[in-house]
């Protein structure tokens, strides 16, 4: 079996150079990373009860899947976590490898996904930001996950609710009015209710800690985090 869907890996691969481009096709990401770093720091911090001010997640082992150019890893690892971030797109691992460099931040980028993860220890935290829409099978996909994640470890997952709402917002209008995102960026068929992602997390030792949603304000121009679920939600699972 295989989370990888070759379609939208491709897909990502097509668009790889423009990772750090703010202006360019993940300008959506880079609008709303500060909101969901944010979000991941104070969980973290919170829960291993954290006192490091200077970097304040020191000491934690990240896993960031589906990491992409390195948009959510590399301030991970700004913040002190020791961070492995991997991709099944070789085009992505291989941006997120030369940005990191020219940092001079220490992360460790594989070309995997996390069932073919050859790494024997398991993670403090594990970040799903916006990648189980993507994937192949999403149960096989969340399995494979949780073996990676420590007992008491976190797993972060965002996401797209699965709406009438969410296809006029996400798919009409963030594609096809606004040109926020390229056409196709999104299928709705693939997007997740909560329940549903509760219910498959459950049978893989994963009890939910916090669910979020994540609402863009178009007077503002910014995002935030709101009680509203209807279109992006993130939630914080607890492996038992």
């Amino acid at each position: 079996m295989t989370s990888v869907n070759k379609k939208e890996i491709d897909k990502f691969s097509k668009m790889a150079n423009e990772w750090w481009d703010p202006e360019g096709k993940f300008k959506p990401l880079h609008k709303f990373n500060p909101t969901r770093i944010k979000y991941i720091k104070e969980h973290i911090i919170n829960n291993f009860k954290l006192k490091n001010k200077l970097r304040p997640l020191s000491g934690i082992n990240i896993l960031d899947i589906g990491c992409g150019g390195g948009l959510l890893s590399e301030p991970m690892s700004r913040m002190g976590a020791n961070v492995t971030g991997i991709d099944a797109s070789d085009k992505n691992i291989k941006i997120a490898k030369l940005h990191s460099n020219k940092n001079k931040l220490k992360i460790n980028y594989l070309c995997s996904s996390p069932e073919k993860l050859k790494i024997t220890k398991k993670f403090d935290v594990i970040l799903n930001m916006e990648i189980v829409e993507h994937v192949e099978d999403i149960d096989f996909f969340l399995k494979s996950c949780s073996k990676l994640l420590k007992k008491n470890g976190l797993m972060f997952v965002a996401t797209i609710n699965k709406t009438l709402k969410s296809y006029i917002f996400a798919i009409v209008g963030a594609e096809y009015v606004l040109r926020w995102l390229p056409i196709g960026t999104h299928e709705w068929e693939k997007f997740v209710k909560p329940e549903d992602l509760k219910k498959i997390l459950i049978k893989y030792d994963l009890s939910l800690g916090k669910l979020d949603g994540m609402n863009f304000n178009i007077v503002k121009d910014e995002w935030s985090i709101s009680r509203d679920l209807s279109v992006n939600y993130i939630g914080k699972f607890i492996k038992n």
